[in-house]
């Protein structure tokens, strides 16, 4: 049972949410063989003041 995890940053609707859902099944099903029904995947939101890129969170890579 192929278990898939997608860290992102928080802020996405449900709807965008539902479709990344669909296609990581879809294409894990058919790179792997195996059936949707095996797969998970989880999404995981992290709030951008936990999220840093090059030392700086992102939350303040946006003010500047």
């Amino acid at each position: 049972m192929p278990i898939i995890q997608v860290q992102m940053l928080e802020g996405r609707s449900s709807d965008v949410k539902r479709q990344l859902i669909s296609e990581v099944t879809e294409a894990v099903s058919r790179t792997l063989g195996n059936a949707p029904e095996t797969i998970r995947v989880i999404l995981q939101e992290i709030p951008e003041e936990n999220w840093g890129i090059a030392g700086v969170p992102i939350v303040d890579r946006k003010k500047s």
